[in-house]
């Protein structure tokens, strides 16, 4: 699609915005407000798959960058909407052509976000909310160091339990691991919540809507920057 295209499309939906602010008596975006790359990062069983399903419910304008993944759907899990879901040769073909922005193995299982799908909704004017591990988080944040692009759009948000033994009770009340699995991940959550000051914001959970809350505080104050908003013309 030609950029003629893309950016008739980013000034139709301001103006509708616009149309749309002035008659439920908001205030319109800011113009110019670049667009956000929102990532959430928890332990295992920490929340944030819950946490960004509540975001993109109560945000309809902002989007998910889908995960690829090998390994096998669970129950009501559906291919390019969930994740996409591809075998191991698949994934690594992938890997070799560089079609990945961050890629990792955790527990046997390969998981990545293709470079294209991200870029592309960034550029179209999208905010885009990623839901990843800490390594990939890391991974991500040292590539937004050396594009332009992506350091404009970053926010990084962690999310952790209060306690380990409260994350402890959430691995089991989801009862997708085995027990000696679960004691494998709580191993992995003391070191990646030991991460949490590489982050820009530390979320620590309470009840999902004041976790939500928060979570929408730091969109709306991220928004606000002067770097990324725009004053109106007097």
């Amino acid at each position: 699609m030609s950029d003629v295209s893309d950016e008739w499309r980013v000034t139709s939906d301001m103006n509708v915005e616009s149309r749309e602010s002035r008659v439920k008596g908001r205030p319109p975006k800011a113009a110019g407000g670049g667009p956000l790359l929102i990532l959430i990062s928890a332990p295992s069983g920490g929340g944030k798959t819950t946490l960004c399903q509540q975001l993109l419910a109560a945000r309809p304008d902002m989007t998910r960058a889908i995960t690829c993944t090998t390994r096998a759907l669970r129950p009501g899990e559906k291919n390019g909407v969930d994740y996409y879901f591809f075998d191991p040769p698949e994934f690594e073909r992938r890997v070799q052509a560089g079609e990945f922005i961050e890629h990792a193995t955790v527990f046997g299982r390969s998981y990545g976000i293709l470079r294209a799908e991200l870029l592309d909704k960034l550029r179209r004017g999208k905010d885009v909310l990623l839901n990843v591990d800490v390594q990939g988080a890391a991974t991500i944040r040292d590539r937004a160091l050396a594009e332009p692009e992506l350091k404009r759009a970053l926010v990084t948000v962690f999310l952790t339990p209060p306690s380990i033994t409260i994350l402890e009770e959430r691995l089991k009340k989801r009862a997708s691991d085995a027990p000696e699995e679960i004691q494998g991940r709580l191993g992995i959550a003391r070191k990646e919540i030991a991460q949490w000051k590489n982050f820009d914001y530390l979320l620590i959970s309470s009840t999902i809507q004041e976790d939500l809350r928060r979570m929408l505080a730091i969109v709306e104050a991220e928004k606000m920057r002067v770097a990324r908003a725009q004053a109106p013309e007097f």
